[in-house]
């Protein structure tokens, strides 16, 4: 961890993370498209860049196969899903760099991530990534899908992103869905995990929305129904990136650490408090944390000569 307090101090003295009253809500807070995410590695150059530790991506519309190291009880429990929705007509928001301007300078910054996710694999496969933040507004959710939406570009492999924010659920929002049925729906028993997952195909890339608001959201994240989902998930794609509220003050983060294999922590520059950051880095397990993403960065002016 003493690489990371390197990494807030450092921001913390040139202004980039400040104490910040008034945290609004998350998703729609206005951010500005230039923003970037910056490199939180003492080695990184001064201009704001890519940040975390990284993943590799898939994507739907592929025929469905058993990938390599799906746990074995799960192929024989979870049949392949055949009844996905599909869905052509689709509004990404703005932000959503990855399917809105894919060569743009800041849809690199979500590659740079990717690349790095997958480069700090090692022996151990990162399949399952949890995006958080520690409070509301720090951008995680266009992290999630602008990360997500970039692995299943670049290696044309299968991804689902999942929306496990059960009290405030936005991620469908983002490409211009109605409300429907969801993860929760699936937990509580209401509908099969087919009839919830929507195929985006001209994207590459598939959603399970949160769903319904549910009343126990905690209670459903932990639960036994919650795990068989990631293990029947496990066994249609390659990378599941998920999306969660806040790590302070719910325990939603909590209760599905131990499904997950890395986590990446969204900071949003000049807005998240330091204590904030400090309570929610000691809620992970250290090995798990692939890094942290300091986002909504201002792209420094650059002097050109003629």
């Amino acid at each position: 961890m003493s690489r990371i307090e390197e990494i807030l101090a450092k921001a913390a003295r040139e202004g980039q993370v400040r104490r910040t009253a008034d945290i609004e809500t998350d998703v729609m807070a206005p951010m500005e498209p230039r923003a970037r995410l910056s490199a939180l590695q003492p080695a990184a150059p001064p201009r704001p860049t890519a940040v975390a530790r990284p993943v590799a991506a898939p994507s739907p519309g592929m025929p469905l196969a058993m990938p390599t190291g799906a746990p074995a009880h799960a192929a024989v429990a979870n049949p392949v899903l055949t009844a996905v929705q599909t869905v052509r007509s689709i509004r990404p928001h703005p932000l959503l760099v990855a399917a809105r301007a894919p060569h743009s300078a800041a849809a690199e910054q979500y590659r740079a991530i990717r690349t790095r996710i997958a480069q700090s694999e090692g022996d151990r496969r990162c399949r399952t990534i949890m995006v958080t933040s520690p409070l509301h507004s720090d951008g995680k959710t266009l992290t999630a899908l602008n990360l997500a939406l970039t692995m299943a570009q670049e290696f044309h492999r299968r991804v689902v992103a999942i929306d496990a924010d059960l009290r405030n659920g936005s991620l469908h929002k983002l490409f211009g869905l109605p409300d429907g049925p969801g993860l929760s729906d699936v937990l509580t028993g209401s509908i099969p995990l087919d009839q919830a997952l929507v195929s985006l195909p001209d994207l590459r890339l598939t959603i399970l929305p949160a769903g319904s608001p549910a009343s126990q959201p905690t209670e459903l994240l932990g639960s036994a129904e919650m795990r068989r989902v990631v293990d029947t998930l496990h066994t249609q794609f390659d990378r599941i990136v998920v999306d969660t509220p806040p790590a302070s003050p719910l325990a939603d983060v909590g209760v599905l650490s131990p499904l997950i294999d890395g986590i990446v922590l969204v900071v949003r520059a000049g807005r998240t408090p330091r204590p904030a950051i400090d309570r929610a880095l000691a809620e992970f397990d250290p090995d798990r944390l692939l890094g942290l993403v300091l986002n909504d960065v201002e792209e420094p002016r650059m002097e050109t000569r003629l």
